[in-house]
C-alpha cells in the first residue's frame, strides 16, 4: 500500500489520533451506565420541581407597570403537547418552556433498537427555542397555547410571562417551500415585550438550542459538541474542553464564543445529527455551552440576544430558522448559506492540508457511485460504492505509487555501496553525506523520490477517513455479513470482547502488502515497519466497518499492484555521464556542506591566530539515507 516513510507518518498521526480518542473512552460501560441512571434520576427530580414551581409561581407586585400590548392567557400548569409533521420529521412541542420538546426522524432508526426512531433533544433540560436566563438556567414556565393563532399541522403559537415581567410570544412554523433540507426546517418568530415598570436589558438572556448526546455507547466523545459559524469559519468544541488539559488549559464550567462577532448560526451536534439556530439577520451575539446530563459525553447550548434594552411595554421581534436533521453533505451543500460546514470535515488547518476539500469531493463521488451501484445490488449498494471509489482513487494515484516503488528498488540496490560508505566514514557525517549525495547524483536517484508521492497520498487517506467517519448515508446499510457500515462489524463476543472480522482481514492484508514492498533502511527500521499493521489493528479495531472495508480494499489493490510491479524488469543502476544533473535537494545539501566547510576553516584560522573560538551550538546532522 505505502512505503516505509508513509507508514511512519501514518503511525505518528494515528498514534496522536488514537491517544486523543482513548482519553475520552476510559470509563467502563458499567460506570457509564451508572452515570446515565444517576443523571436521569436528577433530571426527573428537576422536572418535578419545575412542575411544582409552575403550579405555584412567585407573585410579583411591580410598581404600576404600564399596560401590556400582549397580555397572555393564563396557562395550563399541566404539560400539553402538540405536533407538527413533515415527511421526514415529527416535531413534538410542549407548553412547559414553550418550544420543541423533541424531534423524531421517520427514516433514521436507533442503533440499539432499530424499531425506534432517532430522537433529538430527548433528555434535555428544556425545549429547543426555550428562554435561558443569564445564569444559563432554563425558564421552563408554563406557556399558553394560542389556538386561535395556531394552524393545525402547520403552525404552533405559544405566549407566556416570566417571573421578571418579560412577556414572550413564539410562533413555530413548518417550512414548506420544497427547497433542499426543508423537511428538517422550522421558522421561529419570537417577540419579547417588557412587562415590568423599569427598563430591561436582554443581552445576557438567550434562546436555547437544545442538547446533543452520543448515538450509542461506543461513539467517541469528540463527535459530540457545540459549534458556531462566524466570519465564514466553523468553530467546534467537544465536551472534553470543560475538563481542561495540557492544550486547553484550566477546566471550565462554561464555554463561550468571542464577543463582538456576528453569529451566522450555532447549535449542537453528535456524529451524524445536528440542531442549529440561524438568526434571520446575523447578530452581534455570543454562544454559550455547558455540560449536559451525561458527564463528558453530552453538551447543551444557547445563543444570546443582542445588546438591546427594552423600555416598559416596548417590544422587540427576532426571527430564527431552526434546523434539526442529519448531517447529509449533498443536502447541506444544496441548502447554501454556509450550512455545508456542519459536516465537520475540519477547520482552517484541515482545509490548508486539503483534507476538508478532499473529503467533500470524495463524499460527492461516493454518492454518485452509490447511484450507479443501486441498480446493480440495492442491498449492498453502499458497500460496493466504497469498494469502487477505493479502486478508482488507487488507479488515479497509480503513477505516483509506481514512481515511488521504482525509486525504492533503485535505492535498495545502492544499499551495499551506502554500507561501505558508512564503514569508511563512521565518525564524519558531513563527509558521509557528501559522498552519499555524490552516489545518488552519479546514478540519477532523487533521495526524496520515494517520499514525495507519499505526501500527495496523505490528504487522500485522511480525507477518505474523515468522509467515511461522518457519512450518515451509511447508517443501517449492510454489506456481506456487515449489518451497519457506520458501526464495527461485530459478529459475536468472546469473553466480553467483540469479534470484528474486517479489522483482522485489514491487518493480514497490510502485513502481506508490506512483505512484498522493496526493503530500504536498516534492519531495525524494517522490523518496526513490519510491526505497523498490528499497531493499526488495535487502533482501528472498533472503528466503523466502512473504514475497515476501505482499508482492506486498498490493501488488496496494492498487493495486486505490487505483484504486477514485481513482474516489471528490475531498473538498472547505470552511472550517468558527468555524474548526472544535480537535483534541488542535492544542490541545497551541497550549499550547506560548503557553508559548514567555510565555518570550520574560519574556526581553524582563529585558533591559529590565538583568538577565542565561539562555542559551536549547531547539532550534527545524521547521515541521510533517503526515503
Amino acid at each position: 500500500m505505502y512505503d516505509r516513510k508513509t507508514w511512519i507518518v501514518l503511525a505518528l498521526c494515528g498514534t496522536l489520533l488514537a491517544i486523543g480518542m482513548m482519553e475520552q473512552s476510559k470509563k467502563s460501560a458499567a460506570q457509564r451506565e451508572a452515570d446515565r441512571q444517576k443523571q436521569e434520576q436528577a433530571a426527573r427530580l428537576k422536572e418535578q420541581q419545575d412542575k411544582e414551581k409552575a403550579k405555584n409561581p412567585p407573585v410579583e407586585t411591580p410598581a404600576q407597570p404600564p399596560a401590556l400590548a400582549v397580555e397572555p392567557v393564563p396557562p395550563s400548569t399541566e404539560e400539553e403537547v402538540v405536533t407538527l409533521e413533515s415527511d421526514k420529521v415529527t416535531f413534538t412541542f410542549t407548553n412547559i418552556g414553550g418550544g420543541i420538546k423533541f424531534a423524531d426522524f421517520k427514516t433514521e432508526k436507533r442503533i440499539d433498537d432499530p424499531s425506534q426512531p432517532v430522537r433529538i433533544n430527548e433528555r434535555s433540560g428544556g425545549p429547543i427555542g426555550g428562554i435561558a436566563a443569564p445564569d444559563y438556567g432554563l425558564k421552563n414556565v408554563a406557556y399558553s397555547y394560542d389556538e386561535a393563532a395556531s394552524v393545525p399541522g402547520k403552525k404552533v403559537v405559544y405566549s407566556g410571562k416570566l417571573e421578571n415581567g418579560l412577556v414572550v410570544r413564539k410562533a413555530f412554523s413548518l417550512v414548506e417551500t420544497g427547497e433542499p433540507g426543508s423537511p428538517y426546517l422550522l421558522d421561529l418568530a419570537l417577540t419579547l415585550e417588557n412587562g415590568s415598570a423599569a427598563p430591561f436589558g436582554i443581552k445576557d438572556w438567550s434562546v436555547y438550542a437544545g442538547d446533543a448526546v452520543p448515538l450509542h455507547k461506543g461513539e467517541f466523545a469528540n463527535h459530540t459538541g457545540v459549534f458556531w459559524y462566524e466570519d465564514n469559519t466553523m468553530i467546534f468544541r467537544d465536551p472534553s474542553k470543560f475538563k481542561g488539559g495540557f492544550i486547553w488549559g484550566a477546566a471550565k464550567s462554561v464555554l463561550e464564543s468571542p464577543a463582538g462577532e456576528k453569529v451566522i448560526y450555532a447549535g449542537v451536534t453528535n456524529q451524524f445529527f445536528a440542531t442549529a439556530l440561524r438568526p434571520n439577520e446575523p447578530m452581534d451575539s455570543t454562544v454559550w455551552a455547558k455540560p449536559s446530563h451525561l458527564e463528558g459525553k453530552s453538551i447543551r447550548a444557547g445563543i444570546r440576544f443582542p445588546d438591546v434594552t427594552l423600555n416598559p411595554a416596548e417590544k422587540k421581534e427576532f426571527g430564527y430558522r431552526i434546523f434539526i436533521g442529519p448531517k447529509h453533505n449533498p443536502m447541506l451543500r444544496k441548502m447554501g448559506h454556509g450550512w455545508g460546514e456542519l459536516m465537520q470535515y475540519g477547520g482552517p488547518v484541515a482545509d490548508w492540508m486539503l483534507i476538508g476539500p478532499v473529503a467533500r469531493f470524495l463524499n460527492w463521488v461516493l454518492n454518485g457511485m452509490h447511484g450507479l451501484m443501486d441498480g446493480v445490488a440495492k442491498k449492498w449498494a453502499w458497500g460496493l460504492a466504497i469498494i469502487l471509489l477505493t479502486i478508482v482513487v488507487r488507479t488515479v494515484i497509480w503513477p505516483l505509487h509506481a514512481k515511488s516503488t521504482r525509486t525504492m528498488k533503485r535505492m535498495s540496490k545502492l544499499q551495499p555501496e551506502i554500507a561501505k560508505l558508512k564503514e569508511k566514514y563512521p565518525d564524519d557525517p558531513n563527509k558521509l553525506n557528501t559522498e552519499m549525495m555524490g552516489l545518488y547524483r552519479k546514478y540519477g536517484i532523487n533521495p526524496l523520490g520515494g517520499c514525495l508521492p507519499m505526501f500527495v497520498q496523505i490528504p487522500i487517506f485522511f480525507g477518505f477517513y474523515t468522509m467515511l467517519q461522518y457519512a450518515v448515508e451509511l447508517r443501517h446499510q449492510g454489506f456481506l455479513w456487515v449489518d451497519d457500515l457506520s458501526m464495527p462489524d461485530t459478529l459475536t463476543h468472546a469473553f466480553g470482547i467483540p469479534i470484528n472480522i474486517l479489522p483482522v482481514v485489514m491487518a493480514i492484508t497490510s502485513f502481506l502488502q508490506i512483505r512484498m514492498t522493496p526493503k530500504t533502511g536498516d534492519p531495525t527500521q524494517q522490523k518496526i515497519i513490519m510491526f505497523m499493521p498490528f499497531i493499526f489493528f488495535f487502533f482501528c479495531y472498533n472503528f466503523a466497518s466502512a473504514l475497515a472495508l476501505y482499508w482492506t480494499t486498498q490493501n488488496l489493490f496494492s498487493i495486486g499492484q505490487t505483484w504486477l510491479m514485481n513482474r516489471v524488469p528490475e531498473p538498472e543502476l547505470v552511472a550517468r555521464k558527468g555524474g548526472g544533473k544535480q537535483s534541488w535537494m542535492q544542490r541545497k545539501m551541497q550549499q550547506m556542506q560548503e557553508l559548514q566547510r567555510q565555518q570550520q576553516q574560519a574556526q581553524r584560522q582563529r585558533q591559529a591566530d590565538g583568538k577565542p573560538t565561539p562555542p559551536d551550538n549547531t547539532k550534527r546532522r545524521p547521515p541521510r539515507t533517503g526515503g
